[in-house]
Parts: structure tokens; C-alpha cells; sequence
């Protein structure tokens, strides 16, 4: 019997380049949250990391990203983020959301997206 887990990622904050307009040509605020949908052909045996998805792939990847070129869009940044858990054949699903967090002084302006395999 096959074992199901989602894995999350909650509320990381990074700077990164991310839009369109002038003002956002230096890194800015940015918080991404990730869920994976995690599937095994069967639940751990042991209480060991061989046998899970190690989570420290998608946290390196995403400080990758920040310290790259950078998006223009918040739907590019949340398909990258995506792709790197899919890359993963575990993987069956992955929701990404992103959130620019210094854009407006009463809300934060994001996406969210949902990928399956």
C-alpha cells in the first residue's frame, strides 16, 4: 500500500528581484510557501531521512532563485519553484504561493499556483 504525505514549506522570506517596474530592479521582500504532495510505495519502516524526502532540496533551490537574475513576473517565480519539487518523481503535486510583502502598506500582493504530475 502506497503512503501519502504533504511536505510544507511555510512562509520563507528571501529578497529577491521580482517585477516589472523600476523601484523593483533591487531585491525586495518576498515570502513563498510551498506544499508538496509526497508519495512512497509504502510508509517508513525506520525513522530515517533515507526514506523521506529531505525538504533542504526546495529551501536550497529557492535561496538559488533568490540570489539569481531574478523574475518579472510572480507566475514565473511560482512555475520555477514548482518545477524544482516535480523534478523530484515522489512528487505528485506541489501548490506554490508567493507574496511581494512591501509592495502596499495595508496588503501583500501574491500568486498561487497548482501543479500535478
Amino acid at each position: 500500500m502506497t503512503a501519502t504525505y504533504t511536505i510544507l514549506l511555510d512562509d520563507m522570506n528571501v529578497a529577491m528581484r521580482l517585477g516589472i517596474h523600476p523601484h523593483e530592479a533591487e531585491p525586495q521582500p518576498v515570502s513563498l510557501s510551498v506544499a508538496m504532495t509526497v508519495r512512497y510505495p509504502a510508509a517508513p519502516s525506520a525513522d530515517q531521512i533515507e526514506e523521506v524526502l529531505d525538504y533542504d532540496f526546495l529551501r536550497e533551490g529557492i535561496l538559488a532563485m533568490a540570489r539569481g537574475a531574478g523574475f518579472a513576473l510572480q507566475e514565473s517565480l511560482c512555475e520555477a519553484v514548482a518545477a524544482l519539487c516535480l523534478a523530484d518523481a515522489r512528487v505528485v503535486s506541489v501548490r506554490v504561493r508567493s507574496m511581494k510583502t512591501g509592495i502596499y502598506p495595508d496588503a501583500r500582493v501574491g500568486c498561487e499556483i497548482e501543479r500535478t504530475r
